[in-house]
């Protein structure tokens, strides 16, 4: 799981991006990609190969079987996973190519999968042979609803992705009593109703998700310890957070109908702020939070330097704000160690 600190989950660099800039990605395709994993390293890229190819991925990383293998399949070639015959051990997988037919391949691995994230295709595909895998904790989908209500099933659930999908409600997620953390992003599922009956929810995340006005439920949420929400355009309030005991981060960025965050300033332990792509907010945002009894840190963007500081005079958390570099400085250093650059990426 997580950190409370650094709550955004790991997610691939393109294979374009040297891997020099992400010390736990070994990618099989640079120079030395062949050498004995260093212990850093927890996650092989690999792409399309012969039989030759895989045996040497399974060499590589057959001592760890807690390595994520990460396969980039780009190409007509990558049709299939049949290649997972050769890695037989595998307890974290991760899918991404395009072109992808069938997730029959997934037949090779043994039940005690533990991670699971299967990206984009190019057309919705039968999650049918994902449905045995009834250890997993983590689990990721993108796209991919034929046999989403099999989700029900997997009992030991702690951690999950659902992106480009739209459900009625959140009804499906009622069995999961072990959820600690749930990111929904894309889509249009708009009746977050259930959410409060959902597991012991620690960490949300919800993004871009068409059609969502009402966020009520994340009210009632009282596990909650962090939360994000972004690009929620047709969302113009929060509720209370009161009855959040737990709550100390709270992430916003691009949600052009918020004006007033009354409701945030109501968590009653809160310990962070932030505020990003806020540029149609006046300085006076900030006002609910001053006098705060257990606040202690804040960053925003409120679109102009102007602003940004007028609120650096309500809110005077950080001395290193006090002028032009500082306050540059140290959003940068926020920006960089917090949870927003989560997904950036555009499909391909």
């Amino acid at each position: 799981m997580r950190s409370r600190l650094f709550p955004t989950k790991w997610r691939s660099p393109s294979p374009t991006v040297g891997t020099r800039l992400f010390p736990h990605i070994r990618n099989v395709g640079d120079r030395g990609g062949w050498q004995p994993l260093r212990p850093e390293e927890r996650i092989v890229q690999f792409g399309v190969g012969d039989d030759g190819y895989y045996r040497r991925i399974a060499k590589l990383i057959a001592k760890d079987r807690e390595v994520l293998a990460h396969f980039l399949g780009i190409g007509a070639a990558a049709t299939n996973l049949e290649f997972l015959r050769f890695l037989p051990d595998l307890r974290r997988v991760r899918v991404d190519a395009y072109e992808l037919e069938s997730l029959d391949g997934l037949r090779y691995l043994s039940d005690d999968v533990r991670e699971l994230a299967i990206g984009w295709t190019a057309r919705p595909l039968q999650l049918t042979p994902v449905h045995r895998f009834r250890a997993l904790t983590t689990l990721s989908i993108e796209r991919q609803h034929r046999g989403i209500e099999m989700i029900s099933d997997f009992l030991s659930l702690e951690d999950l992705t659902l992106r480009s999908m739209t459900l009625p409600d959140l009804s499906v997620l009622l069995p999961l009593t072990k959820l600690r953390s749930l990111d929904i992003k894309l889509g249009g599922t708009s009746d977050l109703s259930f959410l409060p009956r959902i597991g012991r929810l620690t960490y949300l995340e919800l993004w871009l998700i068409r059609g969502l006005e009402n966020l009520d439920a994340i009210g009632d949420v009282v596990t909650l310890e962090s939360l994000f929400l972004q690009a929620l355009k047709h969302v113009t309030r929060l509720p209370s957070l009161r009855r959040l005991e737990r709550l100390h981060i709270v992430h916003l960025e691009t949600m052009p109908g918020l004006t007033d965050l009354g409701g945030v300033a109501d968590a009653p332990a809160l310990e962070t702020v932030r505020l990003y792509d806020f540029g149609h907010a006046s300085p006076d945002i900030v006002r609910p939070f001053i006098g705060h009894p257990t606040l202690r840190e804040a960053a925003w963007d409120l679109g102009s330097l102007r602003k940004s500081f007028a609120a650096q005079d309500l809110l005077p958390l950080d001395p290193r704000l006090q002028d032009r570099e500082g306050f540059v400085e140290r959003n940068r250093e926020l920006r960089s160690s917090s949870s927003v650059q989560p997904d950036r990426r555009t499909r391909s």
